[in-house]
């Protein structure tokens, strides 16, 4: 993007702001480097971050009950806080996945002092393996058990962007 600005900046006609309000991040030239996942569930969205900087921003499905913190295995939210994104898997029941840690021991405490099971095995994934032709029925609804989910086009790229171990911060 860097060109781009430079070229800005010697162009010999006036840059509107609605052209600047068009760029994408998520189509950042050349190869990225992620430190971090940031999710805003409010804002249903999903950003691959560099330090500070927006690498890759993408629109994701949460659990069908998305407000608040997962409290409770069955519960349909998608945990709060701080993880890891520890492991992925090729073959999963989803187009491609990739583990997040939770529960942390927060949430297994949590959890235990109500006399209730965290449940775990959460992840961000494409859509289901059946979904074929109906892929874009998903688009824009929360439809996991407290997932996140993105489109099967996205997960390759979050597959080849993202590195095991890599921190993910999931906000309200």
């Amino acid at each position: 993007m860097g060109l781009f600005f430079v070229w800005l900046m010697l162009s010999t006609r006036p840059v509107i702001a609605t052209e600047l309000a068009m760029l994408d991040t998520t189509l950042t030239p050349g190869p990225a480097k992620v430190t971090e996942v940031l999710v805003r569930k409010a804002e249903r969205r999903l950003y691959l971050l560099d330090g500070d900087e927006v690498v890759r921003s993408y629109r994701i499905g949460l659990g069908d009950n998305p407000s608040g913190h997962k409290l409770y295995e069955g519960d349909e939210r998608t945990p709060e806080g701080e993880y890891t994104l520890d492991w992925r898997n090729a073959a999963s029941d989803y187009y491609k996945s990739i583990h997040i840690s939770y529960p942390n021991e927060n949430d297994r405490e949590m959890a235990s002092a109500w006399g209730l099971d965290p449940g775990g095995n959460i992840m961000i994934h494409g859509l289901p393996n059946d979904a074929d032709d109906m892929g874009f029925a998903y688009k824009g609804l929360d439809w996991t058990d407290g997932c996140i989910a993105v489109s099967n086009e996205e997960i390759d790229e979050i597959w080849r962007l993202v590195a095991d171990g890599t921190p993910i911060r999931i906000l309200p």
